[in-house]
């Protein structure tokens, strides 16, 4: 699986020495020795000579890239952490800006001090994106760290025009980050690569698989609800593609998990039942376990996260189907844990 490699890179990198800062790189875009010199391969390409504005992820491996395309007086846009201000920004070094302050415009806080927002009416054209990696293959297959932000930022630019079919996308990674993936763990929506630079070499992939062409709402598994609420500019992008007629119906919205926090409906003389779901490990996101209780049949009227309490709450229609709920979900394990499940002390009428 996807999880699987990914590991096996993350346990290699800190197993062999190579990791750099921030550690460990598990759970990361990882850092690693030679990042820096990876980056430099950019100079040497066509396309980075050739692009006006490049679009380049936040992360620390791709520092070096941020700072020779400042030097190179080129725009740069980067994308606001978990997407929460908007989409990019773009950093505005001050005027005669020597190298050393380029080189801070291109850290975290670089990014923080020297930037403006750009909205989804930014009009931005972007020549190239470059984008981290966990693992690449030659043919141009990328997995991430499983959020799908790179997947989603390049769908959200497809959608809004800033990037065309064949805008070139380059990703940085170690050697030992190359590795061989099989293409049946690749979904319509993720995102491939054209270049990998390596400390090593630069590979040309000639990718012939078509990038995300925008976002495809009932599809894509990084959209759901939660991510709507916390992303205002996704809400807005769905919104507009809904005025032009497009379908927009989420995932989740065909489980019956649709609205997390609508009321529930009761029918009848049911009474709702409440499911405590505890041991959750920090690793797990929301939409894990909303994928394990439809695999379960266990899909309740209504879930209410508690994720930094490693805890959730599920409510279901009557005590009948909280205890089958409860049965079929015994023993279930999630991001290495084993989750306990039980029906909820406190049953609020």
């Amino acid at each position: 699986s996807k999880q699987d490699i990914r590991e096996k890179v993350w346990d290699y990198l800190e197993g062999s020495g190579l990791a750099a800062f921030p550690r460990p790189v598990h759970r990361r875009i990882p850092n690693f020795k030679g990042a820096s010199h990876a980056a430099t391969r950019l100079l040497g390409l066509q396309e980075f000579k050739a692009a006006s504005t490049v679009k380049i992820n936040p992360d620390a491996p791709q520092k070096n890239a941020r700072f020779l395309t400042l030097e190179a007086r080129k725009t740069l846009l980067v994308p606001t952490p978990r997407l929460r201000t908007g989409l990019f920004n773009k950093i505005v070094p001050p005027s005669g800006a020597t190298k050393e302050i380029l080189r801070i415009c291109a850290t975290s806080q670089g990014i923080k001090e020297y930037s403006v927002p750009v909205g989804l009416d930014g009009k931005a054209r972007v020549d190239l994106v470059v984008v981290g990696s966990v693992a690449v293959s030659e043919k141009g297959w990328r997995i991430g760290k499983g959020e799908g932000y790179a997947d989603m930022e390049y769908a959200m630019m497809m959608s809004m025009g800033a990037v065309q079919e064949d805008t070139p996308v380059i990703t940085i990674v170690h050697d030992c980050q190359v590795v061989d993936i099989a293409e049946e763990l690749l979904d319509n929506h993720d995102l491939t690569v054209d270049y990998i630079l390596t400390p090593t070499r630069t590979i040309k992939t000639n990718c012939k698989r078509p990038k995300p062409q925008g976002i495809i709402w009932h599809k894509a598994s990084y959209v759901s609800y939660e991510m709507l609420e916390k992303i205002p500019i996704l809400k807005s992008l769905r919104y507009r593609e809904k005025q032009t007629g497009k379908d927009v119906t989420l995932q989740d919205e065909h489980s019956g998990l649709a609205n997390a926090n609508a009321p529930a409906v009761l029918g009848g003389s049911g009474m709702i039942t409440t499911v405590y779901v505890g041991s959750i490990p920090p690793s797990v996101r929301v939409s894990e376990l909303k994928c394990a209780l439809r695999e379960f049949n266990a899909t309740p009227l209504r879930l209410n996260w508690q994720g930094a309490q490693h805890r959730a709450f599920l409510d279901y229609k009557d005590k009948a189907t909280a205890e089958s709920a409860v049965s079929s979900l015994k023993g279930l394990s999630l991001g290495g844990n084993t989750l306990r499940v039980e029906l909820a002390k406190n049953q609020r009428n």
